[in-house]
């Protein structure tokens, strides 16, 4: 067995391991995020219900989005940004909980809402047209807070926030 015997090469070695190690704990742990938390919005016949979202804008946090996560707090969720708006697809493959899909339009109007979806699953959730942006949020949270197709939502990715 060869050892480093540079003692520079053996500290960047060390530290390079040590890395490699807190990524891949806390990426099997489930403590990937997207980069920031915003307020949303959505404006329903009951009321307005604020949520705390994490904003999914690149292909690694849009592709890696709640997987892995083994609770999401309510009142809070996930905003994937699908600009331009454009067919999107979704699915639950290695997400451990059920969720709404909350899919919107580009003027903030919810277009589709998949109420339940089912834990690990490849089943693929179709949008059912344009949307922009797809919020994902503990099951039950549509039903909880009366939130519909039409429903008005608020943030600055969609035009007329």
């Amino acid at each position: 067995m060869n050892s480093v015997r540079n003692p520079v090469l053996r500290s960047f070695c060390g530290w390079l391991t040590a890395l490699l190690v807190v990524a891949s704990v806390a990426f099997a742990s489930g403590e990937v995020r997207a980069a920031s938390f915003q307020p949303l919005e959505i404006v329903t016949q009951s009321g307005v219900q604020v949520f705390s979202v994490e904003i999914a804008t690149t292909e690694e946090e849009k592709t890696t989005g709640l997987m892995y996560r083994k609770e999401l707090p309510d009142g809070k969720g996930m905003l994937f940004d699908f600009s331009p708006e454009q067919q999107v697809s979704m699915w639950m493959k290695n997400t451990y909980i059920s969720l709404d899909m909350i899919f919107i339009r580009a003027d903030g109007r919810i277009l589709r809402i998949a109420e339940n979806t089912e834990p690990l699953s490849t089943r693929i959730i179709p949008s059912g047209g344009l949307a922009k942006g797809v919020l994902e949020v503990s099951a039950g949270t549509a039903q909880k807070y009366g939130i519909r197709p039409g429903d008005r939502v608020a943030h600055p990715l969609f035009n007329g926030h």
